[in-house]
Order: C-alpha cells, then structure tokens, then sequence
C-alpha cells in the first residue's frame, strides 16, 4: 500500500452484524478479481450458525477482522476441532476463511491472533484453511486462478502462497481438481477398461432410491466414511451430519445425481454430483433482494446449470485394487456422466483429490478428467 492508515486494529467477532460483516470482507477484497464469485451472505450465516448446522458440533471456533481505518482489509477463523483430535490425537488447532490484503502485517496480526487463541487451548501445531473443517471448504487456492471456484470450494491471490511462508508456514498437503468434458465420448482407453470389467458380472450400478431419501443418504455417507478412512486429515461424517446434507441438497438434486454400485446386491461404489450454485449467484454480488431470488429461481428451475461439480466419490476399502473395485468406481462415474450429458450440462469439476491419491488420479484421468485447479493446506508447530 502506498500510505499506512492512522489506525490498524484486530477486531473480534462478536455476533451476527459482525459476523456479516467477516463474511462480506471478500466483496472489497475481491472487487478487481473476475473470477470471484461473492457467495449468498444469507447461505453463509446460516452455515457458521451452531444450532442450525451439526458440523459445527464440537468445533470450538473464534473469527477476527483486521482493519485499517475502520475498514475490514483481513479476516480469519481459528477451531478447535474435537473430532479431529480425537481422531488423529495430534494437538493440531486449525485457522480458516483466511483472506487479506497483499500486505505483511496483515497477515501477521491475522496469523498470530489465530495462533496466540490456539496456543491458549493447548494446541501445539497449525493447519489450514480449514473453513471451518476437511469437510467444507479446503486449502487455498494455488493455481488456476483465471477461472471461477465451483461450488464449496475456495478461492484465494497468488500472493496467500508467499505471506504464508513469510509467516513460516510450510506445505502440508496439495489438493487436485480436476476439469471435465461432460459432453465428450470416454478415450479409448476408458472405454476399453470399461468393456472389460462388464465382463465381470453381477455389477448394478443404480440411481438413489428418493423413496428412501435419508436411508439412501445414510448409505451414502457410510461408503464415504470407510472408502476415505485412512486419507490424511480424514473426519468422518456423523448421523447428524448425514442428515443435514440430506436435508440441504435435497431441493437441487433428483435420483439420477447421485448413483450406487453393488455386486450382488452388496453397496460397494457411490458418487454425489450437486449443480455448481455459484454460476447462478455470480452477478447477484451475494444479495438475493431485492431481484437475486427470481434469477436465482429461474436459472434453477427454468434455464438449468450447465456446470456441476462431482464432490464425493467413493469405493470401500475392501474392493481396491481388485477389478471389480475398479468396475464399480468406473460404473457410478460413468452413469451420472451419462444422465448429465443427456440434461445438456457441458463441464463439471471432478475432487478434491488428495495430491497423492494416485488410485483415484488415475481412475478421473482415464475418463478424461484434466486437472486444472490446486489447493493448498499449510502448518506450522507453535513454540
């Protein structure tokens, strides 16, 4: 900056008007960006609201604001996560909805306020972003910067990277997404894989029961639980929290979104593609008044989203490395590419895909998948 302001303060969080106000910080921010995408501030006070959603169950999370002059240049999460450490028992706290300025003190103030609350809770490392769990939104935007985040996923400066290690944060883990071709034809390649493990039989690969809605989402999320749980930095999903996204997802999707494999009737294989929202929301600057709902409304119900995002795929643990495993993982990628393509959608975005998850790399690159988008999680231990 080319003057230092009078005054720079860290300012707390203390209740819903600030709240609001953390959650808009990105408006200013990102005013220059064309890729950005404001979210629906409405959507986002709801989401980091304890009583309406049971993720936040056992987070203990506090949220500031740096600002010069009285305006907000900076903001930042920091949780305790309790099924994290009681999971991984690694005394790690996490930071989150980390955005600022290209400016070095504000990052510090930032980063050491998060870190200086966590040390208070006995926390003896730092990680994130993690807004506000592995479960949400992830990382920090490393490359592909000239295209717009899809749904659930961050954004970020090509600036973050190097405040970060000025601040002595290190690489934890790099996260792959993974653009995708909806219209076009499987390679070759693919589709000899395919033709050979129909050969193996007994595979069914099916669309949701909606009949048995919550049943089926249960279902969902206990293939998620055992096919991810040996990934790094993994928290399963609770009941709880099935129910939550079942509740929340239910009014954008229908049966064929989502599809289960099963050899002999046995659920071994899902995917969960949801419409990307934020091609909807991109021009109503995250205000749904006094006009945003109709857009919103008729680009949902009339025009259709053309873009969609695959965000949980999974295969049990029991069936890797076998050829039915691979059967199954290929049948439930290719049914909803197939119902898809059939609605019109041109493009999705395939991942997260942890950097070295090569099983699940190969699986997205042989139906076509380039990755085009890497997010990165970053630490520290705190002395």
């Amino acid at each position: 900056m080319s003057r230092r302001p009078a005054t720079v303060a860290v300012q707390t969080v203390h209740d819903r008007a600030d709240l609001k106000a953390f959650i808009e910080v990105t408006r200013r921010l990102y005013k220059d960006d064309p890729a950005w995408v404001q979210p629906l501030t409405m959507e986002r006070l709801d989401h980091l609201n304890a009583k309406k959603n049971p993720f936040l169950a056992g987070i203990e999370v506090a949220y500031w604001m740096v600002l010069f002059d009285g305006e907000p240049v900076g903001r930042i999460s920091a949780q305790v996560n309790k099924a994290h450490l009681e999971r991984h028992g690694d005394a790690t706290g996490h930071f989150g909805f980390l955005e600022a300025i290209d400016d070095e003190e504000v990052f510090g103030l930032l980063l050491e306020t998060a870190a200086t609350w966590l040390q208070l809770r006995g926390m003896t490392r730092m990680a994130g972003p993690f807004s506000l769990s592995i479960n949400d939104e992830t990382g920090t935007l490393a490359s592909g910067f000239d295209t717009p985040p899809y749904f659930m996923m961050p954004h970020g400066r090509p600036y973050y990277d190097a405040r970060l290690r000025e601040q002595g944060f290190a690489e934890a883990k790099d996260l792959v997404a993974y653009r995708f071709d909806v219209q076009a034809p499987f390679p070759p390649a693919a589709m000899r894989l395919i033709e050979r493990t129909q050969r193996t039989g007994g595979l069914v690969v099916r669309p949701l029961d909606m009949a048995r809605y919550s049943d089926e989402i249960r279902l969902i999320v206990d293939i998620f639980n055992d096919a991810w749980a040996e990934n790094w930095g993994f928290v399963p999903f609770g009941a709880a929290e099935a129910q939550y996204l079942a509740k929340s997802i239910r009014p954008l999707v229908d049966a064929q979104c989502f599809a289960v494999a099963e050899f002999d009737g046995e659920p071994v294989a899902m995917t969960v593609t949801l419409p990307n929202l934020n091609a909807a929301i991109a021009d109503l600057d995250g205000r749904l008044w006094p006009l945003g709902w109709a857009r919103l409304l008729w680009r949902l119900k009339v025009q259709g989203i053309k873009s969609w995002r695959m965000p949980l795929m999974g295969l049990r643990r029991a069936w890797r490395g076998s050829l039915k495993g691979t059967a199954a993982a290929l049948g439930v990628i290719e049914a909803v590419k197939r119902y898809h393509a059939s609605r019109g959608v041109t493009e999705a975005e395939l991942g997260w895909v942890l950097e070295d998850n090569a099983a699940i790399q190969r699986i997205i690159e042989t139906v076509g998948g380039v990755p085009y988008k890497t997010y990165r999680v970053y630490e520290k231990a705190l002395l």
